[in-house]
């Protein structure tokens, strides 16, 4: 069974800024055989394989994808409405 949501954690590559999105999954399979997720606007929309590893897809024209985006699985009694800490759990 594959996970509904996940966060999808942006770097800026020097560990310092992270951007934090919480992605769902969609009814479409990406050009890996793997689940598409979206966020809430539908822009930002990831392939994402059973191994957590990402592979983003324009949503739209002059997208730069970031590079080193990490997906971290949210269990599925997650509260709704937003990211946790981009720190991650425990930190």
């Amino acid at each position: 069974m594959s996970t509904l949501r996940y966060e999808l954690v942006f770097s800026d590559g020097a560990g310092g800024a992270r951007d934090v999105v919480v992605v769902e999954r969609t009814a479409s399979t990406g050009s890996g055989g793997h689940p598409v997720y979206s966020d809430a606007t539908g822009i930002i929309r990831a392939e994402i394989s059973d191994r957590d590893e990402v592979r983003l897809i324009a949503s739209g024209g002059h997208q730069q994808h970031a590079s080193g985006v990490v997906a971290r699985p949210l269990p599925e009694d997650a509260a709704e409405g937003g990211p946790g800490d981009a720190e991650g759990p425990g930190v």
